[in-house]
């Protein structure tokens, strides 16, 4: 039995307006259930069944739907069939009457800047630079990597690149030279598109110094392109360096480039937490369907909606709101800044502003917002709001009733939502006609044929296990870029035939999930396994802790012990710190306690607003740190660095 109740229960009108609901009916099912078994059986059946009800286009229609030949780990998808992204997520709608005046993008800087493209302008823009990328010999197969802020010529950029039949590659706009280098050199990149610079926190970070110091170890690029956004005096490399602007040309039309399905589009890497980056191989009809289906039949976006997710494009939530908005012919919300300034309720006003229907934001961010009180909630009409959408770690239950209640009056379902990169979405989901708890998930989502594994490959359910998927998807990985045998060691290594994702979970009879954290992080104290998002939840319900961090570190008797680092409203006290550790104690018992916490200015986190366990032990047990070039607040790990220093019993 799950430890919550629900919290939000869709009526009966509720569900049957749903895209998902009306769908299941017109194929004959009226519960969820049994929909989803027939979902994960006959995997072919239903993913052709899910890229009709997506009206996803063909040039040449698929013969196969799946050929397993290769095996479940290397599934081919829509054999036969040819086809281009570009012409699902902007062609399709730009070239049609009723829809090419509607709204694709909405964009706002940080120092306030907006610009609006309806899909008939955004489709002259990419054909403009379409031309230019051919014109610069950008062709079939070639990589550019795109180190590039939240504006508007990342997502021109992304669909040109499409359109001539290249393959993009996103890298996070807050890397430092060494990571952007390192990916630039594993993709073997052509050309890279960067800025001169961007906004933030009204400062103006120079992105190009970078971008060059990245540039010079990388004998593939001949290219390195610059969008002017900050109008900054920058170095000039007369041999390599061209200017966004002189790309664009004056043409009418560009034709699309058709593609095969399963030829790739995206080559995105995962953040390198251990070892080197892995490049994650995207199809035309892989991720953007993949992406579009979890936005459209689960989050029920449709064409009227406004899509927002605060991400940046180097994350894998960056392009699933450019396909989950753009398939569905929805609008999509760029956002260049940072949702606290210059006020705490920028992220409200932009809500309000674009009327924005469905939001993406990470627990991380609300517990960062409710520092702040709710009144700057309360200042903005957010009506609009349909659906609030959360992914990157796990839920605390109190961070999430605040929002429930504040941002949503507590009509408007959250929709928690758990998979990643190698996903193109989601495993795991809230579906909108089943009622909704906090911190869990209420359903394995279609076509997810999801399983909670114990350590010999049994499914178990009310205990911790392994979080795995028995059978292919669309949308699933074609591998790791040049390195087969890592995806498979990676991912399908430990059982026969099931993609291990690399987190623990449980399962209740009821079909809802809870997510305790990455399996490495998970916590081994006295053989008893400790997820650290459990004790990092009872941690915050005391009222003086606005977050919390919690890592585990070797112990001479236990094995490892749980340490604990908090974020707090006031000044830390003897008294105080006591009463947290007790608190500990009375909740998850002596034995599994942490006996130490340490009160901490801020928590390493990256630009999403997630907080980075690796960093904070990797400082606590002094430690190398490895690539932290994707933090918001590298001095944080200082902080937690210091304090390991000493109370170093640990090592």
């Amino acid at each position: 039995m799950s430890t919550y109740q629900n919290a939000w229960i869709p009526t009966e009108e509720q569900k049957k307006q749903t895209r998902l609901f009306q769908w299941m009916n017109r194929l004959g099912f009226d519960d969820y259930e049994s929909f989803h078994q027939k979902t994960v059986t006959d995997i072919d059946w239903f993913w052709d069944k899910a890229l009709k009800e997506l009206e996803y286009e063909w040039h040449e229609n698929y013969d196969e739907t799946l050929d397993l030949s290769k095996g479940i780990a290397h599934p081919n998808w829509f054999v036969g069939g040819k086809t281009n992204v570009v012409h699902n997520a902007l062609d399709k709608w730009a070239d049609h009457p009723g829809t090419k005046g509607q709204t694709a993008l909405y964009w706002e800087g940080d120092n306030g800047d907006r610009v609006t493209y309806t899909y008939e302008e955004l489709q002259a823009e990419v054909n403009a630079y379409a031309q230019g990328l051919e014109d610069l010999g950008i062709g079939e197969e070639d990589i550019v990597t795109l180190y590039m802020p939240m504006i508007p010529e990342t997502l021109i950029a992304m669909l040109a690149v499409s359109k001539v039949g290249a393959i993009f590659s996103p890298a996070f706009s807050g890397y430092k030279s060494e990571a952007v280098a390192t990916r630039i050199q594993a993709a073997k990149s052509k050309a890279l598109l960067t800025a001169d610079g961007f906004f933030r926190r009204g400062k103006t970070v120079r992105m190009k110094d970078e971008a060059d110091l990245a540039a010079d170890q990388c004998p593939s690029l001949e290219h390195v392109i610059v969008v002017e956004r900050a109008s900054l005096e920058v170095d000039w490399n007369e041999h390599r360096d061209v200017t966004w602007s002189s790309l664009r040309k004056n043409v009418t039309g560009y034709k699309t480039v058709v593609k095969q399905a399963d030829d790739p589009f995206m080559l995105i890497y995962t953040s390198g937490t251990t070892g080197k980056p892995k490049g994650a191989v995207h199809t035309h009809a892989g991720f953007p369907v993949k992406s579009a289906f979890d936005a459209g039949i689960c989050m029920d976006v449709k064409k009227d909606d406004t899509l927002f997710w605060y991400t940046d494009m180097g994350w894998m939530m960056g392009p699933f709101l450019v396909y989950g908005g753009l398939v569905n012919g929805a609008s999509i919300v760029m956002f260049e800044g940072t949702p606290d300034y210059p006020k705490p309720d920028r992220l409200w006003e932009i809500v309000e502003r674009y009327h924005v229907t469905h939001l993406g934001i990470s627990p991380t961010l609300v517990r960062a917002m409710m520092k702040h009180g709710e009144d700057w909630i309360h200042n903005h009409d957010l009506r609009s709001l349909k659906m609030i959408g959360s992914t990157g770690e796990p839920w605390n239950p109190e961070p999430w009733q605040w929002l429930f209640k504040h941002a949503g009056h507590s009509q408007v379902p959250i929709f928690n939502y758990s998979g990643g990169t190698e996903i193109s979405g989601g495993m795991l989901g809230n579906v909108l006609i089943k009622p909704i708890q906090p911190v869990t998930f209420n359903a394995a989502l279609p076509g997810m044929d999801v399983s909670v594994f114990n350590e010999s490959g049994g499914p178990v359910w009310n205990e911790v296990g392994e979080l795995v998927l028995r059978k292919p998807w669309v949308g699933m990985t074609k591998g790791f870029y040049e390195e087969p045998e890592r995806y498979e060691e990676t991912y399908w290594s430990r059982f026969k035939d099931t993609w291990v994702h690399g987190d623990w979970a449980t399962q209740d009879e009821q079909g809802y999930f809870t997510i305790t954290g990455r399996s490495d992080d998970v916590l081994n104290v006295a053989g008893k396994r400790l997820g650290p998002a459990e004790v990092e939840s009872v941690l915050v319900e005391k009222e003086e802790v606005i977050e919390a961090g919690v890592i585990g570190v070797p112990h001479a008797v236990k094995g490892e012990e749980a340490v604990g680092f908090v974020v707090l409203k006031t000044a830390p006290t003897e008294a105080l710190m006591e009463e947290i550790t007790l608190h500990l104690e009375q909740k998850l018992g002596k034995a599994l306690a942490p006996k130490k916490v340490f009160a901490v200015d801020d928590l390493p986190k990256t630009r999403n607003a997630k907080v980075m366990r690796r960093a904070i032990k990797s400082a606590y047990l002094n430690k190398p740190t490895g690539d932290l070039s994707a933090l918001e607040n590298p001095e944080a790990v200082d902080q937690i660095r210091s304090l390991g220093l000493k109370n170093s019993t640990h090592s």
